[in-house]
């Protein structure tokens, strides 16, 4: 269980790699990627534990995406749904690959407005 002031430590470790990594000169495209993979991780799951705990306010989208996905929990990618009226398209994207960025290790999705 997490508290607000795992927040902002987790944000600044990430930023602190993310920093390392674009500020490093040698030739090695790896350099750091496991510790920021490590920190992105963190971050994702503090908030999430956040707002699981009622700690942390979700976005419009985090609670239409939530919602939807109660009425829709298969939803197929790309698939159009109906809701009060509105039609919304699932969109799946990956947040975190392999090494080799070949393989997609953890995917996410959306719920996306359709006009």
């Amino acid at each position: 269980m997490y508290s607000l002031d795992d927040l902002d430590p987790a944000v600044a470790e990430q930023r602190r790699w993310d920093d390392a990594f674009a500020n490093d000169s040698s030739n090695n495209p790896n350099k750091f990627e496991a510790q920021r993979r490590a920190a992105r991780r963190t971050v994702r799951e503090v908030r999430a534990d956040l707002i699981r705990s009622g700690l942390n306010e979700e976005t419009e989208s985090e609670k239409l995406t939530r919602e939807l996905d109660k009425i829709h929990p298969n939803a197929k990618s790309s698939e159009i749904v109906d809701l009060q009226g509105r039609k919304y398209q699932i969109r799946y994207y990956p947040i975190e690959k392999s090494r080799s960025y070949k393989t997609v290790t953890e995917w996410a999705h959306e719920w996306i407005l359709v006009s």
